[in-house]
């Protein structure tokens, strides 16, 4: 039996206004402020925000719930807003003192990133100097700190991966974002130059996959922290990827419905091809979901438990996300094959919907093929491969 999730429906009812922003989204390339702030009146970016400073803590299944379907309403604004709550969850990791700085006096405050490991480093007394031009950085617009990747050479003569959180004062933002999907997610380019980031700014990706970063325990009831940041911060992808299918199959039944042929005067909503691409992508959507509430709960469950997954484990949760996302995009294709000349115009939802469920396979946590190779390693007993993420 699924928990009350009583964020859902306050998000239910904001979502319309949402989605009339959609177009106005992908034409400023950036979320709208008036979506961030209904976002915010509700408390969404809340969600796993520590409850010393006013969070919610909420489990994982039910903020994928609410992913997905704010990802049906604009898929960018899910993709942004998805971030912007997972990274609470990442810095819940981090030492006290860094807490306390990025919320201690605006509990309302979110972080953006860009992690992977692009970052040039030097060490300094205290901490390190960094400096780079960091992509990808989702709602960096609307973010008062950014989570960075780089790596940092340790004293057994390796370099461990690590994450640098630095504050809005500390970059700029270039405005960068010229994409064909989640054109409204605002990902753009952080510059840095030669910022100063302290030691208590500084984790390693390993120790917060572990239980060994400096803000392992600082929570001893909650029932979210106690797990490797990886698989929350990875959720939307996947999940959002699921709103988007499950919002194609709507929007094609509908418009499919009276859709009559040009030359012919034909009803192809009782044509058999349109009936039998509909069920089918239907049913693949919903596999993609069961899969995906099974990974979900079974996250949660761990969480709860204070139990870290075998490697095993984590290689299922995380292949599991990149197949649902195959699904997904398999059963947005069906459908946007059969939808007609009409269909391909800017004005018509589906089209957005068929760009953004492709971006959500571009990401390089949701490549199959990447995937396939992590799970399959692990079924014959090999070792992992350091050059898969």
């Amino acid at each position: 039996m699924k928990k009350p999730n009583p964020l859902l429906e306050d998000l239910k009812a904001i979502l319309p206004a949402i989605a009339a922003n959609a177009s106005a989204a992908e034409q400023a390339r950036s979320v709208p402020a008036e979506n961030i702030a209904l976002l915010k009146s509700i408390g969404m970016h809340r969600v796993f925000l520590p409850k010393r400073f006013g969070g919610m803590e909420l489990s994982l299944p039910q903020f994928a719930q609410c992913i997905a379907v704010l990802a049906g309403a604009c898929a960018s604004t899910a993709w942004a807003m998805s971030l912007l709550c997972t990274h609470s969850h990442q810095l819940a990791m981090f030492p006290a003192r860094l807490q306390e700085e990025v919320w201690g006096d605006d509990p309302d405050a979110t972080a953006s990133s860009s992690i992977a490991p692009f970052g040039r480093t030097v060490e300094v007394e205290g901490g390190v100097s960094f400096s780079g031009e960091m992509g990808w950085s989702s709602g960096c617009d609307h973010a008062e700190w950014a989570i960075m990747g780089f790596r940092r050479a340790n004293a057994e003569g390796t370099q461990d991966y690590c994450f640098a959180v630095l504050p809005r004062s500390d970059y700029e933002i270039r405005d960068d974002w010229y994409a064909i999907g989640m054109r409204g997610s605002g990902s753009k380019t952080l510059i840095v130059r030669d910022a100063f980031v302290p030691e208590h700014r500084i984790q390693k990706a390993k120790d917060m996959m572990e239980g060994k970063s400096a803000g392992f325990g600082l929570y001893p009831d909650s029932r979210i922290y106690f797990a490797p940041y990886r698989p929350y911060f990875a959720s939307g992808f996947s999940t959002i990827s699921l709103g988007v299918a499950e919002r194609m199959l709507e929007v094609f039944r509908d418009k499919t419905r009276n859709r009559v042929r040009a030359y012919t005067g034909a009803a192809v909503g009782a044509a058999t091809p349109a009936l039998m691409r509909l069920a089918e992508s239907t049913h693949q959507v919903a596999a993609a979901r069961a899969l995906l509430e099974q990974s979900w709960n079974d996250i949660a469950e761990h969480s709860e438990q204070h139990q870290y997954p075998s490697r095993g484990t984590l290689a299922f949760w995380r292949t599991n996300q990149g197949y649902a996302v195959k699904m997904c995009i398999e059963a947005v294709d069906r459908l946007m094959q059969a939808a007609g000349g009409g269909a391909w115009f800017e004005s018509n939802e589906l089209q957005r919907l068929f760009r953004d469920s492709h971006m959500t396979g571009a990401h390089a946590y949701t490549d199959y093929d990447v995937c396939a190779q992590i799970l399959g390693r692990e079924l014959m007993g090999l070792e992992p491969d350091p050059t898969m993420v």
